[in-house]
């Protein structure tokens, strides 16, 4: 309308940055609650699923219980900090191998956990990782209650989960756990692209929870970042850091190979059945195709290696049908023979990359079907020349670069294979030149195992892991400490007072600290005097003893008595420290006091708070009931100093260190450990350990710094009086007995020089 001027529009309402999160936040939490819930509906048809497995092979029975979440009790970890690593079959096996050597190297007192989901797999563990993995074990459910069964119980401070398993349990219950999840050798093939993207609402909300994506390459990682992963690198392929020296040959099989000497050695390796209906059998195509090459070759083998268990009786049969002459890896013994030319039917698991160095020629099976390939990078590491169908989706970076470099021919059929393999064997040039050019595009991109090894101890650095706990009670443990400290009135001494203290419920090392403490002052030329409660002990007598006095156990507890042998200072032992510090104060003189576990005791003033921080369990589980904090985190505030104790060489501790920043911005922080004299046994001796402490998990540490592994490990309560029964029961087990030199004097005097008992301080 003429001279109409429309309203000016009013401003729309929007988000913020924080607005936008707690949308996102809330998206996230809605998303993966309808997967728990959808999870427990159809748990009855799992089951009905497991039964059926169960039916149709009876291995499955043995890991079924594993499945569940319910893993050796050998495995259950006392303090955080293991590593979970999830390989789902054999190919992530073998490319996890260098990586876990690579982790024992850099974190070596790090348990390192293995878990598989396929039978395969899992033998395949057994057999190849057995020296490097605390622990192999089929992986759990993704249900909830079953994935936090095995976080409490391996207690991982990070999970490593290899190439495309992404279970939102598994994601969301770790990110709960405090631990870090990384993805390693990240993959999304071709194929399987087009059902994420359907489902990419879904995986945006399961794939924020991994802390680091470190995909294979460039389009995987892409891929990744548009389902919503957030820290996202193309860290390149483990598999091309597969190290043909790490796989010897068999020596059974070494010593046929050498007695038959064939003049040509073909390898079909993990070969396939049809994905669809036009897809011919890998397995009929290495008959055909070693039927047209044995015309010609009079001493020829074939080794066929079929991918999956199943189908080696299958493939038997089949050869058997064609009169091929067959021997089954299995039947070997030291007097088979097999007439040439012949085929070697590969029916065990994990040899199939220690005959690769006797090949000529290989044909890399799954790509003649529509099943995206295997991985060419061990043949190509042993300069093998490599053959392929069309099929390489699963390797498609790979396979690019390697027909760019044209160190791989690809074939369309099994007509162009048997003529491809043929003309291989008859062109040594040619043969070896393509064997060549595969080896430089292996070794051309190493060094992804250390890019991930890398990352892996970054976050392991970062994880303060400490998994939630049904802790109701826990306010009520807050308001009485609150109160208590309200109500205590605290003492000054004439002297200053040095407070060594903690928020655990002991087990930090406070002992030996305040020990180091006396020692150094002393020879600093100051008279020091130790104020400590004294705990276990029967009576409730104040005693204020001169340094070295001998006084029973009972009347002083454990902690004193070290106190007292180390002859270093005078020491005060009583519940209200206040009265007799005064009283010392006036007879001993000293220059200063040491307040043994004083950072609770508000009824004493101190001029200097030093907290010490234990980095085997800083958290502890929380406050009581359910933890062993005193207090929570934020009680740092009030430390002048604080000491991280049982440290490791080479360890950053961020994660730790950044959550005290939190807390206390501005105290210094220091770092100790306690190193043992020597070791308890000689090399090879047979002997059984115990101990009954707040922290067993550090007595356990200093045998292993030592180098020495116990027949047993027994824990008991902290303060335990040892009986007869147990003692003499423990050394039934083993010759020699060594517990801490605080446990010795827990144990009646007359049996300590009538067992073979040995003490570590």
């Amino acid at each position: 309308m003429p001279g109409w001027n429309p309203p000016a529009a009013r401003p729309r309402p929007g988000l913020n940055n924080a607005g936008r999160l707690t949308i996102r936040s809330l998206r996230r939490s809605i998303t993966l609650l309808l997967y728990r819930a959808l999870s427990v509906l159809i748990f009855p048809l799992l089951l009905l699923y497991l039964a059926r497995r169960v039916l149709k092979n009876r291995a499955y029975l043995g890991g079924l219980a594993q499945r569940f979440g319910f893993l050796p009790p050998a495995f259950r970890q006392t303090v955080p900090g293991s590593i979970w690593l999830h390989a789902v079959s054999v190919g992530e096996v073998i490319a996890a191998q260098a990586l876990l050597a690579e982790l024992r190297r850099r974190l070596p007192a790090a348990p390192l956990f293995v878990s598989c989901s396929t039978l395969a797999g899992r033998q395949m563990a057994s057999q190849k990782l057995s020296s490097l993995a605390t622990g192999v074990f089929f992986a759990p459910l993704d249900l909830a209650w079953i994935v936090r069964r095995v976080l409490r119980h391996l207690r991982p401070a990070v999970v490593v989960v290899m190439e495309t398993e992404i279970w939102p349990n598994l994601f969301r219950q770790t990110e709960a756990s405090g631990a870090r999840l990384v993805i390693v050798n990240g993959r999304i093939s071709d194929k399987a692209l087009p059902r994420y993207r359907r489902l990419a609402w879904f995986f945006r909300a399961v794939l924020p929870s991994a802390a680091r994506v470190l995909a294979q390459d460039e389009t995987a990682a892409a891929r990744y970042r548009e389902l919503g992963a957030v820290h996202v690198e193309n860290a390149g392929n483990l598999k091309y850091d597969f190290d043909p020296d790490s796989v010897r040959l068999d020596p059974a099989l070494a010593a046929f190979l050498a007695r038959l000497d064939p003049a040509e050695v073909v390898v079909a390796g993990s070969t396939m059945p049809p994905a669809a209906a036009s897809d011919p059998d890998e397995d009929e195509v290495a008959a055909e195709v070693f039927a047209r090459l044995a015309a010609a070759r009079p001493r020829l083998l074939m080794v066929l290696a079929p991918r999956r268990p199943e189908r080696f009786s299958t493939a038997a049969a089949l050869l058997e049908a064609k009169g091929i002459p067959l021997l089954r890896r299995s039947a070997l013994t030291p007097d088979s023979q097999l007439p040439l030319p012949g085929v070697l039917l590969l029916d065990t698991i994990g040899e199939l990359a220690s005959l690769f160095a006797c090949a000529e020629a290989v044909f890399m099976g799954g790509t003649l079907v529509d099943r995206g390939g295997h991985n060419i990078l061990e043949p190509a590491a042993h300069g093998c020349a490599i053959v392929t169908g069309p099929n390489m989706q699963n390797f498609a970076e790979i396979a690019a670069a390697f027909r760019a470099a044209g160190a791989v021919v690809t074939v369309g059929d099994a007509s162009s294979l048997a003529t491809e393999l043929a003309s291989l064997l008859d062109d040594p040039a040619r043969r070896e030149a393509l064997g060549r050019k595969a080896l430089e595009q292996a070794a051309a991109r190493r060094g992804a195992t250390s890019r991930a090894a890398s990352a892996i101890v970054e976050l392991y650095e970062q994880a303060v892991p400490s998994p939630p706990r049904f802790n109701p009670l826990a306010p009520v443990w807050r308001g009485g400490l609150a109160l208590h400290r309200a109500l205590s009135r605290p003492e000054r001494l004439p002297v200053p007072v040095v407070s060594i203290g903690n928020l655990a419920m002991g087990g930090t090392g406070k002992t030996p600290m305040v020990l180091w403490l006396a020692e150094k002052l002393t020879l600093a030329g100051f008279r020091v005097a130790i104020l400590t409660r004294g705990y276990g002990r029967s009576s409730r007598k104040p005693l204020a003893l001169p340094a070295g006095a001998r006084v029973p156990v009972h009347e002083t507890g454990e902690e004193p008595q070290l106190l007292l042998k180390a002859g270093l200072a005078a020491v005060g032992v009583a519940r209200r420290r206040a009265a007799l510090g005064r009283q010392m104060a006036a007879e001993v003189r000293p220059d200063l006091f040491l307040l043994d576990d004083g950072f609770q005791h508000w009824a004493l003033q101190r001029d200097l708070d030093i907290v010490l921080i234990d980095t085997l369990d800083p958290l502890q589980g929380g406050l009581p009931p359910a933890g062993r904090l005193r207090e929570e985190i934020s009680a740092l505030g009030r430390a002048h100093l604080i000491v991280l104790t049982r440290t490791e060489p080479h360890r950053t501790y961020e994660g730790l260190i950044q959550l005290i920043r939190r807390a206390n911005p501005t105290a210094p922080i220091f770092r100790s450990r306690v190193e043992a004299a020597a070791a308890p046994a000689a090399p090879g001796e047979r002997f059984g350990a115990f101990c009954g402490l707040a922290q067993p998990e550090t007595f356990r540490a200093t045998l292993r710094q030592l180098g020495c592994e116990p027949a047993f490990f027994r824990v008991f309560p902290d303060h335990h009086k040892y009986s007869e029964v147990e003692l003499t029961a423990m050394a039934a087990l083993a010759p020699k007995l060594v517990t801490t030199e605080k446990d010795l004097l827990n144990i009646p005097e007359r049996l300590r020089g009538a067992l073979p008992i040995a003490s570590l301080p």
